[in-house]
């Protein structure tokens, strides 16, 4: 073998060698933790429970699933803190006008070790007054929940990209 073959062969392996180790390692690397069944299936039950309540204005039902210090971010809206202040708001403006629904396939539940979960997903709000009947909004969403003494509330909403549906 001439010396140009072979320094050809050494510098090839070791350009490919990094990139095989590499490859190899980003396959068997853990890709992020989603939630167990189980989690996924709490969440997914806290969250219809909210917001059935928020469907039907069941005030005492909506305050059980947010804990008191509540912070709500709204990407068309100032943020809002505290429980109370975030119910007022739902009265105000959600009680008999807006129906939310999850997108299906939308809802993703991630554990946050020591605290709770994080639940992310895409939801539609039909506007059920007279005046907008027709009009759907859909949104993104972030809520932090804090499981505590068995008991699962939302300490944290991100509610962003609010457009008419697609």
């Amino acid at each position: 073998m001439n010396a140009h073959l072979v320094l050809r062969r050494l510098v090839i392996g070791i350009c490919i060698t990094p990139l095989a180790l590499t490859c190899s390692f980003a396959q068997s690397a853990p890709t992020p933790t989603e939630a167990s069944p189980t989690l996924f299936q709490t969440i997914s039950a806290q969250d219809s429970v909210l917001f059935n309540a928020v469907n039907t204005c069941d005030i005492p039902t909506v305050e059980s699933k947010f804990a008191e210090n509540l912070e709500f971010y709204h990407d068309k809206n100032d943020p809002q803190y505290g429980r109370k202040t975030v119910i007022d708001g739902i009265k105000n403006n959600l009680c008999g006008k807006i129906q939310r629904e999850l997108v299906p396939g939308s809802l993703e539940v991630y554990p946050i070790q020591g605290y709770g979960a994080v639940e992310i997903g895409v939801h539609r709000f039909h506007h059920i007054g007279a005046q907008d009947r027709d009009v759907v909004g859909e949104a993104k969403f972030i809520h932090l929940w804090r499981l505590k003494d068995g008991v699962w509330q939302i300490t944290r909403v991100i509610s962003y990209d609010h457009a008419t549906a697609k």
